[in-house]
């Protein structure tokens, strides 16, 4: 699908609580007792389409598809839940590749981003806000590229490496480990909510 067309189909969910429209699809926000992490993903994904699917290329094929989940504060403020995953760290690939080259880059370079309310429990409502159609600048290049070599340089040193990377490096992008419990060995680079703030500008 084109990405202006996902965009418009997109647009048309704002105001809609994604339960329902996930009940459409077949998809809810708890399975077998227990919470589906992705679910509102899923629902906008189906909404244009897309079969699940977990393949690492973006998503649609030149752009990718994110959905990150907001929170009203008590005096009615807008602000990021929390930060959003955007590809997994792959050792030998970030050795290997510098930042033009990566599989990060790849998935920043075009974006497309719904931005849903939550409340206190996940399946409470949660309408679709604001979808942004991201493109990333040649600043924010510059700032994520610093973010990534950093990342890159422990991982490629002998000392360090990999399991050293640490969720307080990075100003916009940050590895973070990916997985249940704080024991996993997997990670992840996520968009910090500085970087957030940066694609969607003012929530309020």
């Amino acid at each position: 699908m084109e990405r202006e067309e996902a965009i418009r189909r997109l647009q048309l969910l704002k105001g809609e609580d994604l339960h329902k429209v996930g009940e459409c699809h077949g998809i809810y926000a708890t399975v077998n007792g227990r919470q589906n992490k992705g679910w509102a993903g899923q629902v906008c994904e189906r909404h244009l389409g897309l079969p699940l699917n977990s393949a690492r290329s973006p998503n649609f094929g030149s752009w990718e598809l994110k959905v990150v989940p907001l929170k009203y504060l008590k005096n009615g403020a807008l602000v990021f839940k929390e930060t959003m995953a955007i590809c997994m760290i792959d050792k030998v690939e970030v050795a290997r590749n510098d930042f033009y080259a990566s599989h990060l880059l790849r998935k920043l370079s075009k974006m497309v981003v719904v931005a849903r309310t939550v409340e206190s429990d996940y399946t409470e409502p949660s309408y679709v806000y604001k979808v942004i159609d991201f493109v990333l600048s040649e600043e924010l290049y510059e700032h994520i590229e610093k973010d990534y070599d950093e990342v890159r340089s422990v991982i490629r040193d002998p000392r360090r490496g990999f399991d050293c990377l640490t969720g307080r490096m990075g100003v916009l992008v940050q590895p973070r480990t990916k997985g249940p419990g704080h024991g996993s060995q997997s990670r992840a680079f996520y968009a910090r909510k500085e970087l957030l703030r940066e694609i969607f500008g003012s929530l309020n």
